[in-house]
């Protein structure tokens, strides 16, 4: 009964050392002051003489001691030392640990020819036996933990077990520390780094961001020096790929807010409740798989600038919670009871008539009201063709630069395909196909018409040379306009109302043309 019962004992001083340690590591951050209180720790509860932690560099082949605690019993103080002692890692038990890769029990050191003492220690501190066990983190010998001079009797199996599971947490926590260090010493060139990225972004997110010269690109601008200064809400409508996004960066960059943070999301590119938890956050067990609290995306933007790309897709039980963080400037995590406060500037977009979604009974018609305060029109690329030189000739240096290529030119003919050209996919459909291009035309100076998709190429009623005479740009142009005012008149039956809206055009601006081309 009396050996169980030791045995029981002995079981509690090992769990109350465990939990010591693993609290230490918990709540110490400085990773010298942790390190030494673990160290004390193993020293008291083992009652042995000294413990430390020797630390192997694999490129140097060497062990190198960074932290040992030691205590001589007949004085009430330890002491601590042996930091700078370093030693190649084919010596003493460390290099026998680490050879081995297994405990070692040492019960004599003067009889043991594995103990490299001279190199090991100074005359300070002599171990007469030793346990020492391997240091292993993420699968990987980091180093080596000794416990040394035990104070009455030898060291047994079963201590050098328990040392052994003492020996996970303790690596784990060396490692972290010197993670740690790690991302402390890269804090002020992160630092550096995001003061730059900023500025590049303020740079690229210009006006000038905004490639064209075109009267619709020019009203835009004009809105954009309105309204940047405020924090208006802003409602940009276009269809996909006119550069919605860019024009709230644009907003945002030239702003007060230019210095804090801009957060996007695609309302459309989400579920429900993943969108939810984006937007608003979530608390630990709020659902599977919530294994801490998340700040929401609102909640990170607090100061700067939220936009919601594709704001038309999002369920009405979401809007009705937008709602609320628009009006109230609050918003509770999923999951939680808090009420967080924000303060942000809100830009959303989208492709639908949200004015015939409220209409059709799609979209709440307070938050309609609530988002649309400065609603600013993104033109499709059809209704600024003027500008798809300046764009294909800036996204044909974008990318020469990027891929490493030689500067390449775009021929007249092979422009005046790009400019008559429908877009449906507008500017990014353009960016695309101007990647393409580059790409086929590779060893070449100049991209032809050749190099350009099928769907751009042109009928040879147009095209073709006319007496041995290329057309020139804007004959070609021409040309191409008549002959899709002419093709879709005749499929409205003459309707140049409807005609004008399949041309993405005013009515008065088809009537125009009509009147210029004498189409009859």
């Amino acid at each position: 009964m009396a050996l169980e019962e030791s045995a029981i004992e002995l079981r509690r001083e090992e769990l109350q050392l465990l939990l010591e340690i693993t609290t230490s590591i918990q709540a110490i951050r400085d990773p010298d002051v942790m390190l030494s209180r673990i160290l004390h720790e193993i020293q008291e509860s083992l009652h042995i003489g000294g413990a430390s932690v020797a630390l192997h560099d694999p490129d140097q082949r060497r062990f190198f001691f960074i932290h040992t605690v030691e205590k001589d019993f007949g004085k009430a103080s330890p002491k601590e030392g042996l930091k700078t002692i370093d030693f190649p890692d084919d010596l003493g038990a460390a290099g026998w640990v680490l050879r081995e890769n297994r405990p070692l029990i040492i019960a004599d050191t003067k009889k043991d020819s594995r103990v490299h003492t001279p190199v090991q220690f100074q005359d300070a501190f002599k171990p007469r036996s030793m346990i020492c066990v391997p240091l292993r983190a993420r699968q990987k010998f980091i180093g080596v933990l000794y416990a040394m001079n035990k104070q009455a009797g030898d060291f047994s199996l079963q201590e050098a077990g328990f040392l052994e599971i003492l020996a996970g947490p303790v690596a784990i926590a060396i490692e972290n520390a010197r993670l740690y260090g790690e991302l402390m010493d890269h804090a002020g060139r992160l630092e550096a780094e995001n003061r730059h990225l900023r500025s590049e972004a303020q740079e690229r997110y210009n006006r000038q961001g905004m490639i064209g010269n075109s009267a619709p690109i020019r009203r835009i601008f004009n809105l954009v020096d309105k309204l940047i200064e405020t924090p208006t809400s802003v409602l940009i409508q276009g269809e996909t790929g006119t550069g919605k996004e860019l024009l709230a960066r644009v907003i945002h960059f030239n702003g007060p807010f230019k210095d804090q943070p801009f957060v996007a999301e695609n309302c459309g590119a989400l579920a429900e409740s993943l969108l939810e938890s984006e937007l608003f956050g979530h608390v630990k067990g709020a659902f599977t798989g919530a294994l801490k609290d998340k700040r929401g995306l609102f909640e990170a933007a607090h100061g700067g600038t939220v936009f919601l790309d594709e704001i038309g897709e999002m369920s009405p039980a979401m809007q009705v919670k937008l709602l609320r963080v628009l009006q109230e400037g609050q918003l509770r995590p999923v999951g939680g009871n808090r009420t967080v406060r924000v303060d942000f500037r809100f830009i959303a977009s989208t492709n639908r008539d949200l004015a015939q979604e409220v209409k059709n009974g799609a979209f709440r018609e307070d938050l309609y009201y609530r988002i649309n305060v400065f609603p600013i029109g993104m033109p499709p690329l059809r209704e600024r063709r003027e500008d798809i030189p300046l764009l294909a000739d800036h996204f044909l240096r974008q990318m020469a630069d990027k891929f490493n290529r030689p500067k390449t030119s775009i021929t007249p003919r092979a422009m005046a395909l790009l400019v008559n050209y429908a877009w449906p996919g507008n500017v990014r459909e353009l960016q695309n196909e101007i990647q393409r291009a580059l790409t086929l035309a590779y060893g070449s100076d100049s991209i032809d018409e050749s190099s350009l998709s099928p769907k751009l190429q042109p009928s040879s009623a147009i095209y073709s040379p006319a007496n041995g005479v290329e057309l020139t740009l804007k004959e070609a142009t021409g040309q191409l306009e008549q002959r899709m005012i002419r093709k879709v008149l005749k499929k409205v039956g003459g309707n140049r109302t409807r005609a004008a809206k399949r041309l993405g055009l005013t009515r008065q601006g088809l009537l125009n043309k009509i009147n210029r081309y004498q189409i009859t």
